[in-house]
């Protein structure tokens, strides 16, 4: 079902983008192009094929998991204003 110039000022105006008569109807060709796309496409026949998780059968590599950064710990907490127990302490905000 394509759209009306009704239509897109509508959209346009829930968007709330003001757009003149020139630009709507630019506007109403292109989404009528898209719509066109889809239904396009959703009339292929996808039965036989199997859900993907990449479009390419591409893997994922996976990293070891290792520390590569040392334990800055203490030297933040010693720049804090207060800190206990390595952990920062900060003022109550709720009353």
């Amino acid at each position: 079902m394509p759209l009306t110039l009704k239509d897109v000022r509508a959209i346009a105006e829930l968007a709330r983008i003001g757009i003149d008569d020139a630009e709507a109807k630019a506007i109403q060709a292109k989404l009528n192009d898209i719509f066109e796309l889809i239904g396009q496409m959703q009339k292929v026949d996808t039965s036989g094929v199997e859900p993907m998780a990449h479009a390419q059968g591409a893997a994922l590599r996976i990293r070891p998991d290792e520390v590569s950064e040392k334990d800055h710990r203490d030297l933040f907490l010693a720049i804090a204003p207060q800190s206990e127990a390595g952990l920062y302490l900060v003022p109550k905000v709720i009353e």
